[in-house]
């Protein structure tokens, strides 16, 4: 990313974000602070972000319905933060579409290096795809517009992906009847190695198998191979 990244900071606690504003500026990047989702709103309408800092417990229109909301229409890269620091919770926020989420209390240095993995992954996932830029691709069923992220439907309908989404979809598509091991997949997707109780990619499988399968529960086009991984075991062609 070669301009300043613009980073909007959404908390109720107004010690919280105006500590985080300052702190991001120091470092070199742009950052806008508001109290909750209604003055989010109004941010937005008004400029660009390149990654939105999300707190959870927020008087109002809570941070996960936010989340859904902001996932809906599209892909701003979000970290989400939470008093919470329950796996639970954690986990909630990443299949809503969350791309990471930070417990309660953190500091402003680990906050920073989170935003800089994100905005990597994001810029990375711009260029991911290598020949299928401005393609689209049919697998099974579906259609993918490779360039807006857009999955389409058999009765043409579309539906968005999220960035996380979008980056393992694309994994599989280039890689066919291939069987991917999890730290493969992470690696591939996150450029890190799992941890031993890291269930990040498991998560968003079954996201994505809600997406494109059938039975989501007795998936054919993104199966487990026991032991081993992931496969995608439908072809893979592109549409004139």
């Amino acid at each position: 990313m070669n301009r300043t990244p613009h980073i909007l900071i959404v908390d109720d606690h107004r010690e919280i974000r105006d500590a985080l504003k300052r702190y991001l500026e120091h470092n070199g990047m742009r950052a806008d602070a508001v109290e909750n989702a209604t003055t989010m709103d109004r941010a937005l309408a008004g400029g660009e972000y390149d990654l939105i800092i999300l707190d959870i417990m927020m008087p109002g229109e809570d941070g996960l319905s936010v989340c859904r909301r902001l996932r809906s229409r599209g892909n701003v890269p979000l970290l989400m933060l939470s008093a919470l620091g329950e796996e639970t919770d954690r986990v909630v926020g990443l299949e809503m579409g969350a791309d990471d989420y930070l417990a309660k209390p953190f500091s402003p240095r680990e906050v920073l290096a989170r935003i800089r993995a994100i905005l990597r992954r994001s810029e990375r996932t711009e260029r991911m795809g290598g020949n299928l830029g401005g393609k689209w691709l049919r697998f099974s069923k579906w259609r993918l517009a490779v360039d807006r992220r857009m999955l389409v439907d058999p009765e043409d309908r579309e539906i968005l992906l999220t960035t996380a989404e979008f980056r393992l979809l694309i994994v599989f598509l280039e890689r066919p009847r291939v069987v991917l091991s999890r730290d493969r997949l992470l690696d591939l997707t996150n450029g890190r190695r799992a941890g031993p109780f890291d269930r990040a990619i498991d998560n968003q499988i079954s996201r994505l198998r809600r997406k494109i399968e059938d039975r989501p529960s007795q998936p054919e086009i993104i199966v487990t191979v026991r032991g081993d991984g992931y496969s995608l075991t439908v072809n893979v062609a592109e549409q004139p």
